[in-house]
């Protein structure tokens, strides 16, 4: 039996609705009520795609929808699969790989982050600038894929429009965005002081456990791509809580209609340009 292919998932999604937009968005942790803003057409669980592995982390879903946020046609993905749930990169860059054959152009990505920066706290909003992969891996290994770039120049990984049309969007939601760099561990351990301390001296603003490979991934389709991070704790060393996964789900909780309400201005701007 033929193993399933970006290609017949993006086949299969595109039989589900007769939209096809041209940007996508990824909810990760702190993001999901973006969904009460969706004027939805059509939905699937990723158990329904070929290919597509259904997440295991609380807060993740695991749903593909269609629909419009404001009158701008997207297609959101609800979870995302985790390099630490024991998914090999393939299968956790498979998703994106699947909304490049379907013809996405440009993709925002979003997670919850543990802060490093002094100057954040918890519930703040972060765009993504740059990032550092301390994964320990890279998505591109393996096999070269034909007709893509097996060494890509990730030089601009986080595109400046894109960015700019968050920090518009932040306005409009009377929203302080912070900016700043993500630097990516494979998890799912929290980092420990010492490693904290090292990332800050490395530039890291904030630390997570996603989005670089997916970035990554996109970049090498030739995809936009712009990044944001709720700040749901402050890092090791520097909080004075013990770190918990509850703890990421309590902020996210806390600032949901923010976090909801940066994406649907984002939206309604995109749709705009």
């Amino acid at each position: 039996m033929d193993l399933p292919t970006p290609q017949t998932a993006a086949a299969r999604l595109k039989k589900v609705s007769t939209l096809r937009p041209t940007l996508a968005i990824v909810l990760g942790s702190g993001f999901h009520h973006a969904l009460t803003e969706l004027r939805m057409d059509k939905k699937l669980s990723y158990t329904k795609i070929p290919g597509f592995p259904k997440p295991t982390v609380s807060g993740h879903a695991g749903e593909l929808y269609f629909g419009h946020l404001g009158r701008t046609p997207v297609l959101v993905l609800s979870g995302r699969a985790h390099f630490y749930e024991g998914h090999d990169m393939e299968r956790v860059t498979f998703a994106t790989r699947t909304l490049a054959a379907f013809g996405i152009t440009d993709l925002l990505l979003t997670n919850a982050a543990g802060g490093l920066n002094p100057k954040f706290h918890a519930g703040d909003f972060m765009a993504l600038t740059d990032h550092i992969n301390f994964m320990g891996t890279n998505p591109l290994r393996g096999p070269a894929i034909p007709e893509l770039m097996r060494f890509v120049d990730l030089t601009d990984t986080y595109d400046d429009q894109l960015r700019e049309l968050l920090f518009q969007a932040g306005k409009i939601s009377k929203l302080k965005l912070q900016r700043g760099v993500y630097l990516a561990v494979s998890g799912p351990s929290y980092e420990t002081p010492a490693e904290i301390r090292a990332f800050a001296k490395l530039g890291a603003d904030a630390v997570g456990m996603s989005t670089v490979p997916e970035a990554i991934v996109a970049r090498q389709h030739g995809l936009r791509v712009a990044a944001v991070s709720c700040i749901t704790n402050l890092a090791a060393g520097i909080s004075k809580e013990k770190l918990s996964h509850t703890e990421v789900l309590e902020t996210a909780e806390r600032v949901k209609k923010s976090g909801a309400a940066l994406l649907k201005n984002f939206a309604e701007l995109y749709g705009k340009t």
